[in-house]
């Protein structure tokens, strides 16, 4: 004949639904008759009357385990709220940490060669502070928007520890600008860190602060720092002093690493 699996569909007798409830509380009521016409079968001796008080037990034990039964099946299990999704917001650098100003394109900056240096400072400690050309959104090439915290022209060199060109297409709008290459030539007369990734080696190189040093930069440009007395190397990253200059995007990470390294020796 046909067989059924414990599994059934809620409300089949037996299931976990009303049938189910009322199907064991008749067998009960049916039992319990059944038991007491039995007992009045049984001769009215000692052993008669053992025989009635084991059966009464073991009605009683039947009904109140049923009882038992209806109330785990009346707990509802609430329901696991998952957490809403909170942005993490970034760790406020402790008092007296290195400050870092990264200065990116108005238009079309390197989204990772900003936010993963960023993420990456920040887990450290330090302060980062945001220039562009304009305190309008800037636009990353991957579409990330970022909200400059001051103009190019309002950068005091001597209020921070490091000075960070940020890559992308969109940096070229600062390879001949002067107020950029005014930041890059007080950064090394100060002593300061001054890093450069993708193509934006090529403003340190029009600075003229790139002659005689080893450099690397975005494959296109090589020829560009070159032509300014840089001594490229086929490299990710490379530091030569206080000077720290990166290929492009693949590098993120380890650019951000070697300026970390440099501010801990300084």
């Amino acid at each position: 004949g046909q067989k059924f699996t414990r599994c059934q569909t809620p409300g089949d007798p037996g299931g976990p639904g009303e049938r189910g409830k009322i199907s064991w509380k008749v067998e009960v009521v049916i039992y319990f008759l059944e038991e007491f016409r039995y007992q009045r079968k049984i001769p009215n001796t000692w052993e008669g009357t053992m025989k009635r008080v084991v059966l009464i037990l073991l009605t009683v034990s039947l009904i109140m385990g049923c009882q038992a039964v209806e109330k785990e099946e009346k707990k509802v299990t609430p329901k696991e709220e998952k957490p809403a999704a909170v942005e993490e917001e970034a760790p406020k650098p402790a008092p007296g940490a290195k400050k870092i100003l990264m200065i990116i394109a108005h238009k079309d900056f390197r989204d990772e060669e900003y936010k993963q240096p960023r993420d990456i400072f920040e887990g450290e400690g330090f302060e980062v502070t945001v220039a562009s050309s304009s305190l309008e959104e800037a636009k990353g090439m991957l579409g990330m928007e970022v909200k400059p915290d001051i103009l190019l022209d309002q950068v005091n060199v001597e209020d921070y520890d490091a000075i960070i060109f940020v890559g992308g297409s969109g940096a070229s709008e600062y390879w001949d600008n002067s107020t950029a290459h005014t930041i890059t030539q007080k950064a090394v007369q100060t002593n300061k860190i001054l890093a450069a990734i993708c193509i934006a080696p090529v403003t340190l190189a029009n600075a003229c602060v790139l002659s005689g040093k080893k450099a690397t930069v975005y494959q296109s440009r090589i020829g560009e720092i070159q032509a300014k007395g840089a001594k490229y190397e086929e490299t990710d990253v490379i530091r030569d002093g206080n000077i720290i200059t990166a290929s492009g995007p693949q590098a993120s990470r380890a650019f951000a690493r070697a300026i970390v390294e440099a501010l801990k020796e300084s």
